[in-house]
């Protein structure tokens, strides 16, 4: 969550309500006790009409003590919705760092049983060679949410390399896919062609296959299909291309369009935890668009119908 501006923080927002409201009290003892003396002795040196005067400046106090009350009221809802904001994002991050947390423990217990197997049998060699692959995959998942971690760190303190080079995104991406097939052996991925030249786009590699390798693993690990699929179509405009990540996963709820994108936010019951995920890849793909000054979108026809995501390139496109 971002910080707010220094004008929209919650405590400075505090202090002025507390000062519009020792304001608004002590206008109301300045006027009972002062105003109306002095404005008792103008109208009886001047023979005005009391009821009148009076009457007028009342109401000038009474709208001033409303706007005050106003601007009190105002602060101490503000001062609420970002309570409320800071305990949801608490209990994000406590779902994160328990989910988290398995993630990591649970190819550690592996890593531990095997490497105590070792220790205690005397195996065959077809056994080891199996178990050694199975130990592979353990430490390839400590380091894909070890690396998650850091890409965040990098990304939100922009110390990322400002690197950008002119591609072509339809063999980018063909690229990207055919070079980590491996990654995901049991997913049916589609990059169908586009008939239409298309003009070459500036991007920072790294960040970009960073994007494309969550929205491709967002796909698989929310899909209970045999097997996931992912068709990539790239949809040139007149003014900008298209690229749309369409699967065959358990897609979202309306209610869920913007949520997805947040930072912790899991599909699922985060109090109960039956969140998938760690709850950062779509932020991430998010904050990659935004630096690339791309638009990302997500659309879903409900539960167990899949997802659209379609990321936006704006520059016109070459007839």
């Amino acid at each position: 969550m971002k910080s707010p501006r220094w004008f929209l923080h919650p405590i400075l927002i505090f202090i002025l309500s507390i000062v519009a409201l020792g304001t608004s009290l002590f206008l109301y003892i300045y006027w009972y006790m002062e105003a109306s003396v002095g404005l008792r002795a103008v109208v009886d040196r001047f023979n005005l009409d009391a009821a009148q005067f009076m009457a007028a400046e009342t109401w000038v106090v009474i709208m001033v003590l409303s706007l005050l009350v106003g601007a009190i009221l105002m602060g101490i809802f503000s001062i609420f919705v970002y309570g409320q904001k800071s305990f949801q994002l608490y209990r994000l991050q406590n779902n994160f760092i328990n989910n988290f947390t398995h993630e990591l423990k649970t190819p550690v217990t592996s890593l531990k049983l095997y490497l105590q197997t070792f220790s205690k049998h005397q195996l065959p060699r077809s056994d080891q060679l199996k178990y050694i692959q199975y130990m592979i995959a353990d430490v390839g998942r400590l380091s894909d949410n070890i690396n998650r971690i850091l890409n965040l760190s990098r990304i939100e303190s922009k110390s990322y390399e400002h690197e950008f080079v002119s591609v072509n995104m339809v063999e980018f991406i063909d690229g990207f896919v055919n070079d980590n097939s491996h990654l995901f052996p049991d997913a049916i991925i589609r990059v169908h062609p586009v008939d239409q030249r298309l003009p070459n786009y500036r991007i920072n590699p790294p960040l970009i296959e960073m994007l494309l390798m969550n929205l491709m693993t967002n796909a698989i690990i929310y899909n209970d299909s045999a097997p996931p699929e992912i068709d990539i179509r790239l949809v040139p405009g007149k003014r900008n291309l298209q690229i749309c990540f369409q699967d065959n996963g358990i897609g979202f709820e309306r209610s869920e369009k913007r949520k997805i994108f947040r930072k912790f936010y899991q599909v699922g019951e985060v109090d109960k935890m039956s969140a998938k995920g760690s709850g950062l890849g779509l932020f991430l793909v998010r904050t990659i668009a935004h630096i690339h000054k791309w638009k990302v979108t997500a659309t879903s026809e409900g539960k167990g119908r899949g997802s659209a995501f379609t990321l936006k390139l704006p520059g016109r496109i070459i007839v």
